[in-house]
């Protein structure tokens, strides 16, 4: 169990959740399930909320505020003894840097753009603050398909085909652009936002005729409206692996998405459909689960991530091979998410889990500052 600080006190950990992205539920969610686990005989629990329209709320309850507006504050007044101070980075004294040097370790619960991104992990460098998970760069570039994908064939790690196509050549070659996808990467294909996660903006285009669509909703639900990937489709199941860790991380049991009803794993086969299974351990080969756990700890050091992260694959049966898919930094965090699921397959529970990502976040912290 992580022990308290030098001077006796408990541990101040500042749970950052909800944010201005699609998965802002999602994030609220994964946000409960962290502040119950932690003990509070060890840790003073801090709730910051962000609603979606970016304003940051700490002090009184900020979780009641963001389920009671569905994410936008509520104009119901604070009740007596009850304090919710609105802040944003270029707030005065009451700003969200300062208030987050108040804090021993952040634990980010943010999923998706402007907050999965690097762009909070920024604003904590900035603060000069531990917190839970990647840094900068990893968070970053794990959540730029374009970049990740390039980063593992870098590493030479097999992963589907993918091409980067730009808004503004699209508009203005269409037909082009069009023809190179189809001999590059054939049909069916999948269509998705650079910059997104949860499988929000994703499209299977099943022929050329809807490949338009496809790109046209991409880029909508792009955060820069500018970037879309396409990847080629790859008949296989999907499995997964928890990684934990900083510079020796640990892979998890492996598992694997069962659907029903839904040609992918899209967001209602994710968050809404009950018939969707998790099977864990996956049902595979022994030395697929071998490469699996291989593959997702090489994944984890290619991109330099930390604390955590789910790495998401393919399993190819008819050709006996495994692919990487995608690597989340900030993967879905209640205790019935398949990352705590698959830690808890050997032994790892989500209370240890919760302990331990705090330990990880403030000895790499400590190294960070370490002179030399």
């Amino acid at each position: 169990m992580t022990e308290r600080t030098g001077q006796g006190r408990k541990i101040r950990v500042g749970v950052l959740f909800g944010g201005q992205s699609s998965e802002h539920a999602v994030s609220i969610a994964s946000a409960r399930s962290v502040m119950a686990a932690l003990d509070p005989d060890v840790y003073e629990i801090v709730p910051v909320g962000i609603t979606r329209d970016g304003q940051w709320l700490t002090g009184g309850d900020p979780m009641r505020h963001l389920l009671d507006a569905g994410g936008q504050l509520t104009n119901r007044p604070p009740a007596p003894n009850e304090r919710t101070d609105l802040v944003t980075a270029s707030g005065g004294p009451e700003s969200a840097a300062g208030d987050l040097r108040r804090l021993d370790v952040v634990f980010p619960v943010l999923h998706g753009p402007l907050g999965e991104d690097g762009t909070v992990q920024g604003l904590l460098e900035l603060a000069g603050i531990a917190y839970v998970g990647s840094g900068v760069l990893a968070s970053a570039m794990s959540m730029d398909k374009a970049a990740m994908k390039a980063i593992f064939r870098d590493a030479g790690l097999p992963t589907p085909k993918t091409l980067l196509v730009m808004r503004h050549e699209w508009e203005r070659d269409r037909d082009g652009v069009r023809q190179r996808l189809i001999e590059t990467l054939g049909v069916p294909c999948f269509v998705k936002p650079a910059n997104m996660g949860s499988s929000v903006g994703v499209s299977k285009a099943h022929d050329a005729g809807e490949i338009d669509a496809a790109l046209a909703e991409a880029f909508r639900t792009d955060p820069g409206h500018r970037r879309a990937v396409v990847e080629e489709a790859i008949t296989g199941r999907e499995v997964e692996c928890s990684v934990l860790g900083n510079d020796e991380p640990e892979a998890s049991a492996v598992g694997e998405i069962v659907l029903t009803g839904h040609e992918f794993y899209d967001y209602e086969a994710k968050y809404s459909d009950a018939s969707t299974r998790l099977i864990i351990p996956a049902d595979i080969p022994a030395h697929i689960r071998d490469t699996v756990r291989e593959y997702a700890v090489r994944v984890f050091k290619a991109v330099d991530a930390a604390g955590l992260a789910r790495v998401d694959f393919f399993y190819d049966e008819a050709h006996d091979r495994v692919l990487v898919n995608e690597l989340n930094t900030i993967p879905g965090f209640t205790a019935t998410s398949m990352y705590a699921m698959m830690w808890q397959a050997v032994g790892v529970s989500y209370g240890e889990l919760v302990d331990r990502l705090i330990r990880l976040a403030m000895e790499r912290h400590a190294e960070r500052n370490r002179r030399y």
